[in-house]
């Protein structure tokens, strides 16, 4: 990398930096900044993911894949998995709670997720087999994804940019645990969305880019390549099998997987 292309890099990662620790809704990267493609993107992401851990943010504890659903991708137009990193201190267990202070517009989906027991690394040829990708999994959950709209109009983005600051992400609620599902069937689960007993939407494993396990091949493969590969205890969303819900103050959400459980939120 040039020093030219290292300056644009952390100008980058400071401007989106800057807005999300000050809230500020965000108009996008000043255009000589602006990551020129998807590998530019992860890169500035990776150089964000170090300011916000030292501005307080915490450690980076999972991942998570969106756009890998056709609802998804027809809904943000895009149509590729994007990745980003999801902080320790925003992610809840089974009854999530958010002060809506705490964020500009805020949403959530519902995801499928899984925990890795052992790294996973791609072959000698840089690929991931469904075989090795099932063989590292612990356990498998429901998940509800939290995500921010921080822009005053993401539709004007680019996707390098989205990338940059994320794709979206807020952190999550996770659910039960299970060790003992199989993850080669994962494609089975199906998923439920309500918000306050209202059912929003629903879907099922195999709008997931055919199968779940195919956006933790890509991921395992896309990350080892930019030098952050998948370790052991990290988690993994998905992919959300419902439309992004938009939430008010006062909003309750569930999420029902079978068969691996429900998970709620609460706006507050």
């Amino acid at each position: 990398m040039t020093p030219q292309e290292m300056k644009r890099i952390g100008v980058a990662s400071r401007q989106i930096a800057d807005a999300r620790l000050k809230r500020r809704p965000f108009d996008g990267l000043d255009e000589w900044c602006r990551p020129k493609d998807e590998d530019e993107a992860y890169a500035v992401q990776q150089d964000l993911h170090k300011l916000l851990s030292h501005a307080g943010h915490g450690g980076i504890t999972g991942r998570k894949v969106g756009c890998t659903t056709r609802v998804m991708q027809k809904y943000l137009g895009i149509h590729n998995p994007c990745a980003g990193a999801i902080f320790a201190p925003t992610v809840e267990r089974k009854h999530g709670r958010y002060p809506a202070s705490h964020f500009l517009t805020i949403g959530v989906e519902c995801e499928i997720a899984i925990r890795l027991r052992t790294d996973l690394i791609p072959d000698g040829a840089g690929r991931v087999s469904r075989e090795a990708a099932a063989a590292a999994i612990g356990t498998c959950m429901a998940a509800i994804e939290v995500v921010e709209d921080r822009y005053v109009d993401y539709h004007s983005l680019d996707t390098p940019t989205l990338i940059a600051d994320d794709f979206f992400n807020a952190g999550c609620v996770l659910g039960e645990e299970f060790d003992d599902f199989p993850p080669e069937r994962l494609d089975t689960v199906t998923g439920l969305m309500e918000i306050n007993d209202v059912e929003v939407g629903r879907g099922r494993g195999t709008d997931v880019l055919g199968h779940p396990l195919e956006p933790l091949r890509w991921l395992a493969a896309a990350s080892a390549q930019r030098h952050d590969p998948l370790r052991a205890g990290e988690f993994v969303l998905l992919g959300s099998l419902v439309q992004t819900n938009w939430l008010r103050p006062g909003d309750v959400v569930r999420i029902v997987n079978e068969p691996l459980g429900e998970v709620t939120m609460h706006l507050e």
